[in-house]
């Protein structure tokens, strides 16, 4: 009898009814062949510091670091009956061995991995290692399965991560709490992810808006903008320095003659995007979709386990192994009949079969899965979900369109000339749709607006008189780098250290990054829940103290290139050119250094005293901070700090001062901070990258600098505190 171990209920029953095993006993399924059981999540974790030792239940700085020989693991409390279930089928002598089925990556391994350890097994293990739920795949794996010791590198690695992450943040957070008496939490992921985030924050609000002008001149047909002929930056020779000279070229060409100067076309060709892995997938699902990484993540999980109609989602591979190019094809054909059409415009061989593409298919690029595909199995579209029928689009329509033609087009530049002014027109023309077909849809549902780049061009020619039939001016400023999303912020962790100096290490990080496919979105959903980011829309930013923890924090933990070079050390471990014992021994020095750090450094900080817990979760209230050098508008009173707003620091005495951190984001503004509202209050008008933020008529105010922006306006005196509109 042999006793299968999946990682969740769902995936266990249905690798029971394709075995087969039908009778539910507690905890599992009985079959003449097979026992098919589960875990629920992780059952087994490493022990807390205080249960390896009771004195460090107080956190103390002399008690620190602490770096046991080995962590010991410990049964997870609620999930303890379902552990009891496991271990007593793993004794049990019907049992002659088992079988992996969890997750088939590394913390599916590590699962696994802890729960046999800790039940004292020592019986037969084999893998089970499948990409995609359907009943065929399950069949074909189990008809595949491999020695649990092929996959000793990837345990390893796994088991050194979560050595290595305990360490860090167990040893970093203790130390750094206890040196700025404020909860903070330091971690050897999250910590530079978030120093990703505060660098773009500092640039935003460092920015320094230039204003310029732009002419554009109306040749009936098409238009042309100003553009200084010797200047060769083609970024910044259109720009006008101020109103006077952008008129006097209003001037010049207004109603007078022109003539085409030149006209050139160059042939651009964009080759099909590359099939999807998880963080590409999250990256098009938050800029076309507006999803989170975390709810993309939970979608394809779905798709992948409730629906079967996606591959196993968690792939850091963007490549298909030669010999799935057959099941690429039964693929395709078996989409629904809405994507049929789609299908038939591949470039199919004489022989009905797939165009062979080095993009697609490539053994050496195939990690421990393939990368997201449909599966063969027809989705059922009419029972999906909406919005797992919209990822399942991406992922089905990726699939198709990586098999087409390349994007063909020509970019056109014409040059149409006054006597004493040029201007420059822009456009493509485009040859062949190719790939663009299949998604066109998609990416214009997506966009804002058309770019200059995408407008078309009329066929004019070299020497065709045109007029001047309209110039007009426009003000306009440079902009600052936009906040991150969820999208740019994955292709952040992912591509962390291309910035490097260091061309060697630079090279040498590649294909490693802050994190892994399956662990990025639960790092930004950390960030947020232990408030170092929030949350606007789609944009996601550094909070002050956020800010103020990387401040504090040493470039050894708050360097993304130490965390890639982590990660790239984890990948070698898992393909056994790394070995364990050389990475523990430099996260302990990293550890150990961090509390010296801690201990040593004379960087004060400042953050806001944080409210205690008491007894029983009573709460203490910390004293207020004032916010320095402010002084209330409507009394002159010093100006206080609470979680959500600033306030009169006399207000049990009546004064009703208050403003909301969040008052102007609720209607698209900035989020009000201690040195905007400190200015604000000095000044009574503070002028930033976007916008002027006022404070007037008993209410504070955001201009935004495009003339196409909202006005926000919102009361800063209220008659019932948490008021207003």
């Amino acid at each position: 009898m042999k006793l299968i171990i999946a990682e969740k209920p769902s995936v266990a029953r249905d690798i029971a009814r394709v075995l087969n095993v039908r009778k539910k006993e507690e905890g599992y399924l009985r079959g003449s062949d097979y026992l098919v059981s589960w875990a629920l999540g992780h059952l087994v974790t490493l022990k807390e510091p205080d249960e390896l030792d009771e004195k460090y239940k107080k956190w103390r700085m002399e008690d620190l670091p602490i770096l046991p020989e080995e962590i010991p693991t410990k049964v997870i409390p609620k999930t303890r009956s379902q552990f009891a279930v496991l271990k007593k089928l793993m004794a049990s002598p019907e049992v002659d061995s088992l079988i992996c089925a969890t997750d088939a990556g590394r913390e599916g391994e590590l699962i696994f991995r802890l729960i046999y350890q800790e039940a004292k097994c020592r019986k037969p293990v084999e893998r089970l290692w499948i990409s995609s739920m359907t009943d065929e795949a399950i069949r074909e794996g189990f008809g595949a399965l491999r020695p649990a010791s092929d996959y000793d590198g990837l345990y390893k690695s796994a088991r050194c991560r979560s050595q290595a992450d305990w360490l860090v943040g167990m040893n970093a957070s203790r130390a750094f709490t206890l040196r700025y008496n404020v909860l903070l939490s330091v971690g050897r992921v999250q910590t530079p992810t978030l120093a990703i985030l505060v660098r773009r924050r500092r640039e935003i609000e460092s920015f320094v808006p230039t204003e310029y002008y732009t002419v554009t001149a109306d040749f009936g047909d098409y238009q042309g903008v100003w553009f200084d002929e010797k200047n060769p930056d083609e970024k910044t020779n259109a720009r006008l320095p101020d109103q006077a000279a952008a008129q006097a070229v209003v001037k010049r060409a207004k109603g007078k003659k022109a003539r085409v100067q030149s006209v050139s076309r160059e042939e651009k060709r964009e080759p099909a995007p590359q099939l999807y892995d998880l963080t590409s997938l999250q990256r098009d699902a938050n800029r076309l979709l507006g999803f989170t990484a975390d709810k993309t993540l939970r979608i394809a999980q779905s798709l992948y386990e409730k629906w079967k109609a996606l591959t196993y989602p968690r792939t850091d591979s963007r490549y298909l192994p030669l010999d799935m190019l057959p099941r690429a094809r039964q693929t395709l054909m078996n989409l629904p009949d809405e994507y049929q059409p789609l299908v038939k415009g591949i470039p199919w061989t004489a022989e009905g079969k797939l165009p062979f593409s080095k993009r697609v298919f490539d053994n050496a690029k195939v990690s421990d899965h393939h990368a997201l595909l449909p599966t063969p199995q027809t989705a059922p579209l009419d029972k999906l979900p909406p919005d797992e029928k919209a990822l399942f689009d991406l992922v089905a329509k990726r699939a198709i369109a990586a098999f087409y033609p390349a994007y063909v087009y020509d970019q056109v530049k014409i040059v149409t000339r006054t006597e004493e002014d040029a201007f420059r027109t822009l456009g493509r023309v485009e040859k062949d749709a190719g790939w663009k077909q299949v998604v066109r849809a998609q990416e214009e549902a997506g966009k804002k607006k058309p770019g200059e780049a995408e407008r078309p061009v009329p066929d004019v020619r070299e020497g065709d008189a045109r007029e001047v039939l309209k110039a007009a001016s426009k003000r306009d400023q440079t902009r600052p780098p936009l906040p991150h999303t969820d999208a740019s912020l994955l292709y952040s962790m992912e591509n962390a250290g291309r910035d490097l100096q260091d061309e060697a290490l630079r090279e040498q990080m590649k294909g490693s990054g802050l994190g892994t496919p399956a662990t990025r979105a639960a790092i930004i959903e950390r960030l947020i829940q232990v408030g170092y980011a929030q949350r606007r829309g789609k944009t996601l930013n550094a909070t002050d103290k956020g800010v103020q923890l990387i401040d504090i924090a040493p470039e050894e933990i708050s360097s993304p290139e130490t965390t890639g070079q982590w990660e790239l050390a984890l990948s070698e471990i898992a393909e056994n050119k790394h070995t364990p014992e050389r990475f523990d021994e430099g996260i302990r020095r990293l550890a150990a250094f961090l509390v010296t750090y801690a201990q040593t450094t004379d960087n004060e900080g400042s953050f806001p005293p944080e409210e205690k817990k008491r007894g029983k979760g009573a709460r203490k209230k910390a004293a207020a901070q004032l916010l320095p050098d402010a002084r209330c508008p409507l009394c002159g009173k010093p100006v206080q700090i609470s979680d959500k707003a600033y306030g009169c620091s006399d207000w049990r005495q009546g004064c009703r001062f208050t403003l909301w951190k969040d008052c102007l984001a609720r209607g698209g503004g900035p989020v009000l901070n201690d040195r905007l509202v400190g200015m604000l209050l000095r000044d009574g008008s503070v002028r930033g990258s976007t916008g002027t933020v006022r404070l007037e008529d008993g209410h504070i105010r955001f201009f935004p600098n495009d003339p196409a922006g909202k006005v926000v306006s919102f009361p800063i005196v209220y008659e019932k505190k948490g008021s207003g509109n």
